[in-house]
């Protein structure tokens, strides 16, 4: 039986519950039940799940919401770029160890800036290590 289907028989055969989203044919005789499923469920991809919008993610599929959050944050070493930056994108520069937020820097002009570096000073630990409000 596919994925996702239940069958449930009393022991005097009174009730037959199936749940299903597709097409499902019962035939019940004094002798025999017959059960049989006229179309198999077909395998979902993301792009047909749906999704509720909820805060910054407004995609209304799974897929769609991935790609949206896939545009938001990123970890490399080439600077983000192209038409899908928004202000607060958020990307780790693997590079020089810093990570930085692209945001306005003066009226419609936006820029990545860092918001901590990484690196040792004087022996003392990273200072991605150190990360902490005061340094906001």
């Amino acid at each position: 039986m596919p994925a996702g289907i239940s069958v449930e028989v009393a022991e005097d055969v009174t009730t037959v519950t199936i749940t299903s989203e597709e097409a499902i044919t019962v035939a019940i005789t004094a002798d025999t039940t017959d059960v049989s499923v006229s179309a198999i469920p077909p395998i979902t991809s993301a792009a047909d799940i749906i999704n509720t919008a909820y805060g910054t993610i407004t995609s209304t599929t799974v897929q769609a919401a991935l790609e949206q959050l896939a545009d938001q944050f990123f970890r490399q070493s080439a600077t983000p770029s192209g038409t899908n930056l928004a202000e607060g994108d958020l990307w780790y520069d693997t590079a020089n160890e810093e990570l930085r937020v692209y945001r306005e820097i003066s009226a419609g002009s936006y820029e990545w800036q860092a918001l901590v570096s990484g690196g040792y000073i004087s022996g003392e630990a990273s200072l991605m290590d150190k990360l902490d409000g005061g340094l906001f």
